[in-house]
């Protein structure tokens, strides 16, 4: 098989994955359920995957990756964005996988040190993109950028949180704009005084 042929199939194994572990969880998504999701055999799944623990840390990763991209150009208000609007790639499922990756990180110390690893790629691309912005005089300068990256990062699971409890929606577009603008530098203009 080509290089091609075998990252289509990986894909093809991600995307299906990605759909299952949403729908039925972590423990939820057996053998023949991944099988079904994917259109693929159990030996095609795992001949690129060692089991089903490395398939969904490869399905959070690339997620995280996907993300991590989106917040370099665009900042992590946008992915909370792109999670509120109709159509966007695949949200429920990222929701999903995003649920059972916290769940897991609070029920499997395993799991925890094998994400940790992980897990770093999000916030330092949001701390990246919160230091070009404060280098361009965009960004406020009062607060340290460390503490604005977990301010970003606790708003996001804010979020996911509310999406998780079915909570509505359609009125959190005025709030993600109240977040940007809470980190954004404001200019003070130049008052005249009286002679």
């Amino acid at each position: 098989m080509s290089q091609d042929h075998l990252d289509a199939r990986r894909r093809q194994i991600l995307d299906g994955s990605r759909v299952c572990f949403a729908r039925f969880g972590y423990e939820g998504a057996t053998v023949r359920r991944l099988e079904e999701a994917t259109g693929l055999s159990r030996g095609a799944i795992f001949h690129h995957f060692r089991d089903k623990e490395s398939l969904f840390l490869a399905l959070a990763e690339d997620d995280a990756v996907r993300m991590a991209d989106v917040v370099a150009e665009q900042g992590l208000v946008q992915v909370m964005r792109d999670l509120l609007a109709e159509g966007s790639d695949h949200p429920a499922d990222w929701l999903g996988t995003r649920l059972e990756v916290s769940r897991r990180l609070r029920t499997d110390p395993e799991f925890r040190a094998r994400w940790a690893e992980r897990s770093q790629q999000l916030t330092a691309a949001t701390r990246q993109r919160l230091l070009r912005q404060r280098e361009a005089g965009n960004l406020r300068d009062d607060v340290d950028v460390a503490v604005l990256t977990s301010f970003l990062e606790l708003v996001l699971e804010g979020l996911v949180s509310h999406l998780a409890m079915g909570l509505p929606a359609d009125n959190l577009g005025p709030v993600l704009d109240l977040v940007e603008e809470s980190v954004r530098r404001h200019r003070v203009s130049a008052q005249v005084r009286p002679a």
